[in-house]
């Protein structure tokens, strides 16, 4: 977990902090597979701004996942890149909207933040290229390197009746 004490940045209203850190991502579960960003540790740009009504946060960085493609379970690599950002009011008065869940005792957690904050970038589909054919329903093959069609399929013996009845008719 890499945290930030923020207690030793004292600004003032209108001053601004940046920093170049390096961000430890963890490994993502996404529907069942595990994805692995590759380097673990990233580098970040952070930037805290002091308003006279709060705190602004802003993380930006670029990530590379590596894990299944979701069609054919082959090796897909995703770039990815997050632009976050969070605000924390002076004083939030109970209203969730104005807090940060990643600030608790001073600190901000830069791991956690970026963790979300790529999980929030990710598409429905990790796929190892755009037009990934995925593996055939029939024989479980990877249809993009062995494109095939098993013909019709037979059909099921327990519609034969209203078969029988749809040519009658």
């Amino acid at each position: 977990m890499t945290t930030l004490d923020l207690r030793r940045i004292r600004l003032r209203s209108g001053e601004q902090y940046r920093d170049e850190p390096a961000i430890e991502l963890e490994p993502f579960e996404l529907g069942g597979q595990r994805y692995l960003p590759v380097p673990q540790a990233v580098p970040a740009e952070l930037t805290i701004t002091r308003a006279s009504t709060g705190t602004v946060f802003e993380l930006a960085f670029d990530a590379r996942l590596h894990g299944p493609c979701f069609r054919c379970l082959e090796d897909a690599v995703l770039d990815v890149h997050v632009a976050a950002r969070e605000y924390q009011a002076e004083n939030s008065a109970g209203d969730d909207e104005l807090r940060t869940i990643y600030l608790a005792d001073g600190k901000l957690d830069r791991s956690a933040w970026a963790s979300d904050a790529v999980a929030l970038e990710l598409p429905d589909k990790i796929l190892c290229r755009p037009d990934c054919a995925g593996l055939c329903p029939v024989c479980g093959k990877n249809l993009n390197d062995e494109p095939h069609d098993h013909g019709e399929p037979e059909p099921d013996s327990r519609w034969a009746a209203l078969a029988e009845l749809k040519e009658k008719l």
